[in-house]
């Protein structure tokens, strides 16, 4: 008897995602809980495991397809079960999509598709309805379906294809709502250069991050403050305890866990910088949850250390372990990045010396952490060499002002400078 494998619960208000990878042909061998397939949302990535052992009998949604919640993505069978071959007809319009050519495009392609099943046979269902995200969002902006040209399998209209039209000022949206200019369009290149050229689609999580990342601009009043903090008594510190502490604490003593405390020390001090706007309100958060942003070869990622303010920096420095390994196996949840109130950036790693990073909305802060690097300062009138960093605040001039700003800096350089006041909560 043959089992279905469907697309999970996928996290709160995500209702679709996008088909990214299959681990397994049709007629490889399976084993329970293997991964054999992997989803892309607008939140995470997502790997679905073998509900049993057996063989991959059929292969039912295919890459790049958009699917909802409990769709069927294929069957397994019985191990050394025969599986079910694509006909002729569909290997041609696979390979038709897939293979890449200077003249063809995504869309195109997904005609061709269309054109082709239609000769494999009757077709009643012309055009896919719209993703239930998508849906959802046509009604909310008084759009019709028709009215939106679908990106998606057999022309199914998705959420960015929606947000797309509104952005270029829909004729279907009420006279009273503001349109965007639109977007300028891409100069054709040259001939020679367009053969060498690969289009490729954006994952929705690219697309989630841009989309996220042009709102936080273009809502935030955003300001960027800078300060430079003398980590020698962090890296003593450190140098100091640092096989004591992974003796007894079974974790690397890092930069990191001193950051996330220094910060919820501050964020005590200055509420606004922990503090979102809605609408005409402020709200104030009596707690700490700090994301720490994380780069993944699928894009950057925000985990969240929930309540960091009530851990020690050993508590941190495991549970930011435990999301970063998560983050780069593509096994962080929904959960794990929700609720977030401030965030750490540290470009430092890649060699990034400074830069001003973009607020992850609706927070209003974000610190940025860079390279340590030795330098010259003067101290007690000598001039003498100190590993330097540069730290950044980028936060929302709505809420915070430039004294709120400059104070929660300094008392964040203070505590790093003199971390014995970690010790004494100072």
């Amino acid at each position: 008897m043959a089992t279905e494998i469907r697309v999970p619960t996928l996290g709160e208000s995500v209702t679709e995602a996008t088909v990214g990878k299959w681990f397994k042909k049709v007629g490889d061998a399976i084993a329970a809980d293997e991964p054999l397939v992997e989803l892309e949302t607008d939140k995470v990535t997502v790997e679905v495991p073998a509900p049993a052992a057996g063989t991959l009998a059929e292969i039912a949604a295919q890459e790049g397809e958009t699917v909802g919640l409990n769709a069927l993505l294929g069957t397994i069978g019985a191990a050394g079960a025969k599986a079910t071959a694509p006909s002729p007809k569909q290997e041609t319009a696979v390979a038709q999509a897939s293979a890449p050519t200077a003249a063809s495009t995504t869309k195109e392609a997904a005609a061709q598709i269309a054109k082709t099943a239609g000769d494999a046979g009757p077709v009643e269902e012309r055009k896919a309805p719209p993703a239930p995200a998508a849906a959802k969002l046509l009604a909310e902006s008084n759009l019709a379906v028709d009215q939106v040209q679908g990106s998606g399998k057999r022309g199914q209209v998705l959420k960015g294809d929606v947000l797309e039209a509104i952005a270029k000022g829909a004729p279907s949206q009420p006279a009273e709502a503001p349109k965007a200019a639109p977007a300028a369009p891409r100069v054709a290149s040259a001939p020679s250069d367009e053969v060498r050229e690969e289009r490729v689609r954006m994952t929705k999580l690219r697309q989630t991050i841009a989309r996220r990342l042009k709102d936080a601009q273009s809502t935030a009043a955003m300001l960027t403050t800078f300060n430079e903090v003398d980590m020698k008594p962090v890296m003593d510190l450190r140098s100091k305890y640092k096989d004591l502490f992974e003796k007894r604490h079974g974790v690397k003593l890092g930069f990191m866990g001193f950051f996330a405390k220094a910060v919820t020390h501050a964020l005590k001090e200055i509420p606004a910088v922990n503090a979102e706007i809605d609408g005409t309100d402020i709200i104030y958060k009596n707690y700490a949850h700090i994301g720490v942003a994380v780069g993944t070869d699928k894009g950057l990622v925000v985990p969240v250390v929930r309540d960091a303010d009530q851990m020690g920096i050993a508590e941190i420095e495991k549970e930011i372990g435990r999301l970063g390994l998560a983050a780069r196996d593509g096994k962080l949840t929904v959960a794990d990045m929700q609720g977030g109130t401030f965030t750490i950036s540290n470009g430092g790693v890649y060699g990034s010396l400074m830069s001003t990073p973009i607020l992850n909305a609706p927070q209003s802060g974000i610190l940025g952490m860079h390279k340590i690097q030795e330098r010259p300062v003067v101290v007690g009138g000598q001039i003498v060499i100190r590993p330097m960093m540069y730290l950044a605040l980028s936060y929302d001039h709505r809420i915070v002002d430039g004294k709120e700003a400059v104070t929660f800096l300094v008392r964040v350089k203070e505590t790093l400078e003199d971390p014995e006041r970690l010790v004494l909560d100072l």
